[in-house]
């Protein structure tokens, strides 16, 4: 099994029944899986505070959800987990697509990832980094049922190490922009 499909019957196990996916390229063969599994619903955001209120409304309305995003946007949603997902004990456990680490390309991805894990501490967040396929069933399982027993939300950071990242681009030049 890869690891989208580990994580896919992770999600399956724990009863997650809706993802809330603000698209990424690193996250293309997760959400591929979940599209192609008929025990899911994928909804599309364009923003991740948008994705966290569709997946608390979800918990509210009783259906479990999860949601996968980028680590860049992480940033969009420290209000959503601060004044809703947090204080009222919503568990959405939300994977992020770590990028800023290991051979990043684009400079402007690394500041976010030096804040991330702090950020989730001073949250409260439990969360986890997934970077080993030998670890990654247990990780994934234990954190989601975590999640759904005590109420809390918890994240799973996707480390490049076990998706590949992107770092494809290492020697490349900038562009006139100055990113990639």
């Amino acid at each position: 099994m890869d690891w989208a499909e580990t994580i896919v019957a992770a999600l399956r196990e724990a009863g997650v029944r809706l993802l809330t996916v603000v698209p990424d390229e690193m996250l293309i063969p997760l959400i591929a899986r979940a599209r192609a599994d008929e025990g899911f619903t994928t909804v599309i955001a364009t923003r991740e505070e948008e994705a966290f209120g569709i997946a608390s409304g979800a918990f509210l309305g009783g259906t479990r959800a999860a949601l996968l995003m980028q680590s860049s946007g992480f940033g969009n949603s420290v209000n959503a987990l601060a004044s809703l997902v947090t204080p009222y004990q919503l568990p959405i456990p939300f994977f992020i697509s770590e990028r800023g680490v290991l051979g990043e390309f684009n400079a402007v991805q690394v500041p976010m990832s030096r804040v991330l894990r702090p950020a989730l501490d001073a949250l409260g967040i439990p969360h986890v980094t997934l970077a080993r396929a030998d670890e990654l069933a247990f990780l994934t399982g234990r954190t989601l049922a975590q999640c759904y027993r005590t109420n809390l939300p918890a994240a799973l950071i996707l480390s490049p190490q076990l998706t590949g990242g992107k770092t494809d681009r290492i020697g490349a030049r900038p562009t006139a922009g100055g990113t990639r």
